[in-house]
């Protein structure tokens, strides 16, 4: 789900057909480990069409979602009206949130920051808003540990990025994470096929906290 900006109008449209296909393989089921341990006021960037909304657990209080892209917001406000907790839906993108300073417990990112237009920016912001100890969620598709597919995947990377939303296949997310001072307390990576056909890509599913003495865990 792409933050940056601009943006090929076409990727929304794109997206919100194939996105379902890919939940249905499994990016679903990742979604909602992704939040099981989400609580308090969150705020979820790039946050697509809405699908990690219906799996919210009952300790979140309220979720402030934010998606640059028209069309893929409006199905989100769509989804937010079923959702089992409350969302507010709003155009923004990671690098700029719309939130004070230790305000928030949780921040989630669910296949955002391959495409942010600036990482270090956007983590900045995270932990920014981020209280003491609080929570950073993510699900990202990262660089590859094989020094071939990775080669690869750097040579594709400028053409890919043009054409699926800004969206960087080489990014090394988790490290980046931890580099940005979070400390990263869970860490699972995995291959998976988002579409028939498709090469298993890296994957990585993690908890991270933000620098502070009062863990919001």
């Amino acid at each position: 789900m792409p933050d940056n900006s601009p943006r090929d109008p076409s990727f929304g449209p794109h997206f919100a057909r194939v996105g379902p296909r890919m939940d249905a393989r499994g990016a679903a089921a990742h979604r909602r480990r992704l939040v099981e341990t989400a609580h308090g006021v969150v705020v979820e960037i790039g946050a697509g069409y809405g699908a990690t909304f219906g799996f919210y657990p009952a300790a979140v209080t309220s979720v402030l979602a934010l998606e640059p892209d028209p069309t893929l917001r409006a199905l989100a406000v769509s989804a937010a009206a079923t959702a089992p907790v409350p969302v507010t839906v709003q155009d923004g993108v990671a690098e700029s949130l719309p939130a004070a300073d230790a305000s928030v417990d949780v921040v989630v990112s669910s296949l955002v920051l391959c495409s942010v237009s600036d990482q270090s920016a956007a983590l900045a912001e995270a932990s920014r808003v981020l209280r003491p100890g609080g929570l950073l969620l993510f699900y990202e598709h990262v660089r590859s540990a094989h020094r071939v597919l990775a080669a690869a995947e750097d040579l594709i990377a400028p053409l890919w990025s043009r054409l699926a939303g800004g969206c960087h296949p080489n990014r090394d997310t988790a490290a980046t994470i931890a580099g940005a001072g979070f400390t990263v307390h869970a860490l699972e990576r995995f291959g998976f096929s988002a579409l028939p056909g498709n090469p298993r890509v890296a994957h990585v599913l993690g908890v991270a906290a933000n620098p502070g003495d009062n863990p919001a865990a």
